[in-house]
């Protein structure tokens, strides 16, 4: 067989098997034998291998995994990867539908109700209909790149079935292990010697995360779509009308979706779904209810991590009975004081628990809970143990618990304020050390690649951290006397650092670590305050007038900032080179109001870099062109979007104009 006549079969087997992977995975409808399916995979693996250059990315070889990789690269979404607001409450349900309708203005709204699947959120990238990426969900905006594991994944189109395909397009799944698949794996696993899943979630996510991707071709993983999160060209008018284009395209859908044309329509279907859960092939902990209309869903817009046209309904935690082996106090990374109790394992929903929180020392007496207490505990939001309340019996109980008087890991005296009880020592103290180094280079902090927990753990032990500034006087000789380190991995870790010297002033806020600041609140405190020495020399008083600030968390600020330890901390930041980059640096405010929408490719930039600098500037961007967009920015090879905004007489800039618009400051700039 010549080249010619090898890439003609080549095509032709690519395409039948395909197809047949299609209507086992997807449609549940095997067509042909096992046997015969084999002889034609190892007849085009024969050709590729025979004819290199005949590998085609939608090659169904593809699927068997690759060589490993040194470590998962970052991957930036093209549309942030939102969270969803979440409630057990049917109540809350109609609170958010009431909202909707006010918003909208409509007295009646449809919306769609599926299951909110337990597993890993992912994104997948097609360019021409061809698979290009694959990406977890990270912190929304950058997700790890798992494109070898993806394409292991017989439910993932490696190739678009319907033509046209659109340019580019960016649609949201949830890979997930089936039941089934599960415990075969652990029984496999087991038989191995190795350690068994706790459950289907980690073991779906343990295989995406594979650095080997042939690892993860060994285990079965589904992905179910359920979102166009981007697309160049129209969108579908509803959620509906997407999820079918999915199941054209050749993506795996829930079957059953309903239309529900009344927020009760949809708590009905919440009510059925629990009924029928135990016997679903996967796990699942709700439904997800999202406005149908997509237009809606785009007028309503969203929160800073969650969309205001979704809400997921929770099932009840599932709860069982096991018994108090003992009570001890964890540290965290704030300092806070935690009991928890120790259990007899039990099985809690799939799950293995052996110890859950206590919350404070006021819940363990509120309830009254010692050891040897025979124990109601469930899996809030069927995720973080807890226990709920004591059973009465006869058995024989220990004293009753009290927190103790200095801190179990450094000793030092224990302060208490209101309900809880806190180590002071900050980061002299072992357990506060670690958890601080861990979040001060997490993703939402200083986002420091290569400096993770077993990096920080190991650090620690070697003593060559003692404080976060020490992070910024790493030597390549101390990282390479490190286990696990070497030449190339040492540079990476040191280029990482460097570059994270010149974070957002709301991303450094975050990553001190002050009690009660989470990452909405630091990026408030930002635009409040401007630097971090006016934050230092601020009042309670001027923090209680800042809108989301109450006293709990005016309080938690004050006390830090007076907190000589933590000033002198700053201090040598700021002489260690990092400089906190201000909304003012930024041009915040410029585009205050005004909607942009991009189209095309653009040369110089990233979507992502162009959509951060509307963003950073207070404008924001939209995926379709309406009346009320007041810009529109065209690349190199335009869709329908530029064509719609001739006709409404829209302006339209070329990359250029956008660029000389929006400044020469940061191309990637914090959302």
């Amino acid at each position: 067989m010549n080249r010619k006549e090898a890439e003609k079969r080549a095509a032709r087997l690519r395409s039948v098997i395909n197809e047949y992977d299609h209507l086992y995975y997807v449609e549940n409808t095997p067509a042909v034998s096992d046997a015969e399916y084999d002889r034609l995979r190892r007849e085009l693996e024969n050709l590729e291998e025979r004819f290199p250059s005949l590998a085609a990315p939608d090659s169904p070889t593809r699927r068997v995994g690759a060589p490993p990789r040194s470590e998962l690269p970052p991957a930036e979404h093209l549309r942030r990867m939102l969270s969803l607001d979440s409630t057990t409450s049917a109540d809350q349900v109609r609170e958010f539908d009431s909202r909707v309708r006010e918003l909208s203005g409509d007295d009646q709204v449809n919306y769609t109700a599926e299951p909110k699947f337990d597993g890993l959120s992912v994104e997948l990238l097609y360019q021409d209909g061809i698979l290009a990426r694959g990406a977890t969900r990270g912190d929304s905006r950058t997700g790890e790149d798992i494109t070898p594991n993806i394409k292991t994944v017989p439910s993932v189109p490696l190739k678009m079935r319907k033509d046209p395909p659109p340019g580019v397009i960016t649609i949201r799944g949830e890979a997930l292990m089936l039941l089934e698949d599960f415990h075969r794996l652990n029984g496999l696993m087991t038989e191995r010697g190795g350690q068994a899943f706790a459950n289907p979630r980690n073991a779906a996510a343990g295989s995406l995360r594979q650095l080997d991707s042939r690892i993860t071709a060994e285990r079965v993983l589904t992905l179910y779509a359920y979102e166009i999160m981007y697309m160049e060209g129209s969108a579908p008018a509803t959620h509906t009308e997407e999820l079918e284009l999915l199941k054209a395209w050749g993506f795996l859908v829930y079957p059953d979706i309903p239309l529900c044309h009344s927020i009760e329509d949809a708590i009905d279907y919440h009510r059925a779904l629990a009924e029928k859960r135990d016997n679903l092939p996967f796990e699942i902990d709700g439904i997800v209810i999202r406005t149908d209309s997509r237009e809606l869903a785009e007028s309503l817009g969203a929160r800073s991590r969650s969309p205001r046209w979704a809400i997921a309904l929770k099932f009840e935690p599932r709860r069982e009975v096991t018994t108090v082996d003992s009570i001890v106090v964890q540290v965290g990374r704030t300092g806070k004081l935690t009991p928890v109790a120790l259990l007899k394992p039990v099985d809690v929903g799939g799950v293995t628990v052996s110890r859950a929180t206590l919350h404070n020392a006021g819940e363990v007496a509120r309830k009254d809970i010692r050891s040897g207490d025979r124990v109601r505990i469930e899996r809030a939001g069927d995720v973080i143990p807890a226990v709920v309340e004591r059973i009465e019996t006869d058995s024989r109980r220990g004293s009753p618990f009290r927190m103790p008087d200095s801190c179990p890991v450094c000793g030092s005296p224990v302060v208490e304020e209101g309900a809880y009880h806190f180590c002071p020592a900050g980061l002299s103290c072992p357990a506060q050390l670690k958890g601080g180094l861990i979040h001060f280079a997490s993703r939402g902090g200083m986002d420091i690649d290569h400096l993770g927990e077993k990096t920080v753990e190991s650090m620690v032990e070697a003593g060559i951290l003692k404080g976060i500034p020490d992070i910024y006087r790493l030597s390549k000789k101390e990282i390479l006397e490190l286990e696990r380190f070497a030449e190339k991995s040492a540079d990476n870790l040191l280029a990482a650092i460097e570059e994270s010297k010149q974070p957002e002033l709301g991303s450094f806020i975050y990553a001190l670590g002050i009690r009660n600041v989470g990452e909405h609140l630091a990026q408030l405190l930002a635009e409040e305050f401007g630097s971090i020495q006016a934050l230092e020399e601020t009042t309670r008083e001027h923090l209680l007038k800042v809108k989301e600030i109450g006293p709990e968390s005016a309080d938690s600020i004050t006390s830090f900032f007076s907190s000589e330890r933590n000033r002198k901390t700053i201090r040598e930041l700021l002489e260690l080179g990092v400089s906190p980059r201000t909304p003012q640096d930024s041009g915040s405010g410029r585009l205050d109001g005004m909607k942009f929408v991009f189209t095309g490719s653009l040369e110089g930039l990233t979507r992502r870099e162009a959509k951060e600098r509307v963003l950073a500037m207070g404008g924001d961007v939209t995926s379709s062109v309406s009346t009320r967009t007041d810009y529109v920015v065209a690349g190199s090879s335009p869709g329908s979007k530029l064509h719609r905004a001739e006709e409404l007489g829209i302006r339209i800039l070329n990359e250029e104009e956008f660029v000389e618009m929006t400044g020469s400051g940061p191309q990637s700039l914090s959302v």
